[in-house]
C-alpha cells in the first residue's frame, strides 16, 4: 500500500466518523450554501472520544499554537476514535473540520462553564466524563499517553492485536 493511501485513510475515517448531523444551512459569500450541523456531545458516548478545544478567536496566540501541535496526529486522532472539537467564541466552531452551528457551540461552553475570553483544552472519555482539563498548552503526545493508559482504551489495542 503506497504512503498516500495511508495518509488518506485516516483522514477519510475521520471524515465517516463525523460526529455532526444536518441542521441547517447557511448563505455563504460566495452565494452557496455552506452545511453547518449541530453537535451533540452525548451522541458521542460510548462510540468516542472528544478532545474540546476552546478560545476567543482564530487570532488567539494559544489557540494557534494547539492546533498546530494537534494538526500533525491525525492518524493518533483516528486510532484512538477521538474527534477534535474548536469552539470559538467570535468566529465558527467546528467538530472534525465540519462547520457547527452557534447554538452547539454556546451549549458546549456553558456545559462546561468555560468563559467566551478563555482558552481550555479538555479530554472527554468515551463514558462522557472529563478526563482532563488545561489552560494552556497541552502536546498531542500527552493527551494521547493519557487515552492509552485508559483501561476502555486498553482493551481496544487488545482487540485490535487479535485481528
Amino acid at each position: 500500500m503506497n504512503n498516500s493511501v495511508l495518509i488518506a485513510l485516516p483522514l477519510l475515517a475521520c471524515i465517516i466518523l463525523s460526529p455532526v448531523s444536518k441542521a441547517d444551512t447557511v448563505q455563504g459569500s460566495i452565494n452557496h450554501a455552506i452545511k453547518m450541523s449541530s453537535f451533540n456531545l452525548s451522541a458521542q458516548k460510548w462510540k468516542n472520544r472528544v478532545l474540546l478545544v476552546f478560545a476567543p478567536s482564530v487570532d488567539n496566540p494559544i489557540y494557534q499554537q494547539q492546533m498546530q501541535l494537534l494538526q500533525k496526529h491525525n492518524k493518533g486522532f483516528a486510532d484512538r476514535d477521538l474527534v477534535l472539537v474548536q469552539v470559538l467564541a467570535t468566529n465558527e466552531s467546528y467538530a472534525n473540520r465540519q462547520l457547527i452551528d452557534e447554538s452547539s457551540a454556546a451549549k458546549l461552553r456553558e456545559s462546561f462553564g468555560v468563559d467566551k475570553e478563555n482558552f481550555r483544552v479538555i479530554l472527554v472519555g468515551k463514558d462522557g466524563s472529563v478526563k482532563r482539563s488545561d489552560a494552556t498548552l497541552v502536546q498531542a503526545t500527552a493527551i494521547f499517553e493519557e487515552i492509552d493508559a485508559m483501561p476502555m482504551r486498553q482493551q481496544e489495542m487488545q482487540e485490535r492485536r487479535r485481528k
